[in-house]
């Protein structure tokens, strides 16, 4: 997708790059008349997903903050907190409200769910080894809240721009405390990772398979949004090997009606089912994400290499235990070598209609979130006030990087 001025093609930041099958799928879902939500098409996309994943359970949803808040729901229900916005809460529910543990370097969606259904939240910082999650401040933050007897009803890491968190490590940490996990995986679909006990026999070059992301969770959220690595328009998946898990959140996600002949509703559900249209075109793209991932990479490649030669940027690591999707391509300015330039960087690429955009401003410093606790909180402060995304639409030519690489030089030569 590009918009044209002067013979100048706009560069998108992650547009759509269809694969060629979603105009089939589309065409076969209207000739079946199947246009509303649910579908065949729908059930084979859940199908189809399950299998890529390999995490057997799956129900697509309008997006993936939809999918969050269907398994935060069923968490804490289960959990038998008391929760806003459900109708009546079981009598014998817990007095407390559920309290969430979350990665505070991630997008909103991950989070507004559990503000919907009243929860508090307690912001963890992320490492510089990864940008996601600290495990170890996780660890801390739990040992202090078994300490005062009020551990969380949830753990939500952030797979943060493609790249999986350490899964096997938080889920092993939170099963000392039995601590349920949601994995944030909307960004990261087609990223996969080893287990803690593979990483060193990959190192040796013996051939382990590896886990898709979100795998090791109790649940896991994937977003289909129009600018990610693969879209259905907008739409996402919730996943999960519980079937009971899936079973509520199918019922919760088309405005829970009971089994009757009639409307009935013993609780309050949502209109959150992916239509058959939407699911068509989720088909078509599932058909090309390996080579999405590839294209991604290739481009995230191709920016290191011809900006090797500029040493204030540094770009986001990738995990030892991972092949992250490089869903895009974050790099942090050195403050000492390019002080204060993120800004007239930004606009430089603006000015060329190429798209950029900042790092995620970190949860903890939303005006909304100004009374949440956080721990830690100065290495995602840092790349927020350090760092941007270029763009990495996997359509986009070695001509595209070129003149996005030779923005960056031209800043740089003023630096």
């Amino acid at each position: 997708m590009t918009e044209t001025h002067d013979n100048n093609p706009k560069i998108f930041l992650s547009p759509p790059h269809m694969g060629g099958d979603e105009i089939s799928f589309v065409k076969e879902a209207f000739d079946s008349n199947f246009i509303a939500p649910v579908g065949p098409m729908v059930n084979a996309f859940e199908k189809e997903v399950a299998e890529y994943t390999g995490i057997p359970h799956c129900l697509a949803v309008t997006s993936g903050t939809a999918a969050m808040h269907l398994a935060l729901r069923h968490i804490f229900e289960k959990a038998e907190y008391t929760i806003e916005g459900v109708g009546k809460n079981p009598e014998n529910s817990n007095t407390r409200k559920p309290h969430v543990l979350a990665s505070t370097m991630t997008f909103i969606g991950s989070i507004s769910p559990a503000v919907h259904l009243g929860a508090d939240i307690t912001f963890i910082d992320c490492d510089k080894e990864t940008w996601n999650i600290d495990p170890r401040l996780l660890q801390q933050a739990l040992e202090r809240m078994a300490a005062d007897d009020i551990l969380p009803a949830a753990v939500i890491p952030t797979d943060l721009y493609g790249q999986c968190c350490n899964l096997p490590l938080i889920q092993s940490i939170c099963n000392e405390y039995d601590v349920p996990v949601v994995a944030d995986s909307a960004e990261a679909f087609g990223a996969k990772y080893w287990d803690n006990n593979a990483v060193e026999s990959q190192q040796q070059n013996m051939n382990v398979k590896m886990r898709h992301a979100g795998f090791d969770s109790t649940a896991a959220i994937f977003s289909f949004n129009g600018n990610k690595l693969i879209t259905t328009s907008g739409g996402g998946i919730l996943a999960s090997h519980d079937k009971d898990l899936i079973d509520h959140a199918r019922k919760l996600s088309t405005q829970a009606r009971d089994e009757a002949p009639h409307y009935q509703h013993s609780e309050i559900g949502y209109n959150y089912r992916m239509s058959n249209i939407v699911a068509a075109i989720g088909r078509g793209q599932l058909k090309v994400v390996d080579d999405r991932v590839e294209q991604a990479r290739q481009i995230f490649d191709m920016y290191t290499k011809k900006l090797a030669d500029i040493p204030c940027i540094s770009f986001m690591p990738e995990a030892t235990y991972n092949r992250a999707n490089r869903w895009l391509t974050p790099i942090v300015l050195d403050p000492d070598k390019a002080p204060n330039n993120n800004d007239s960087l930004l606009q430089a690429l603006q000015n060329d209609k190429i798209e950029a955009r900042p790092i995620w401003k970190p949860m903890h410093l939303q005006p909304i979130f100004k009374n949440s606790h956080v721990v830690g909180g100065e290495v995602s402060e840092y790349i927020f006030e350090h760092g941007l995304c270029l763009p990495t639409g996997t359509a986009m030519t070695e001509k595209d990087v070129e003149r996005v690489c030779n923005i960056i030089r031209k800043c740089n030569s003023n630096w």
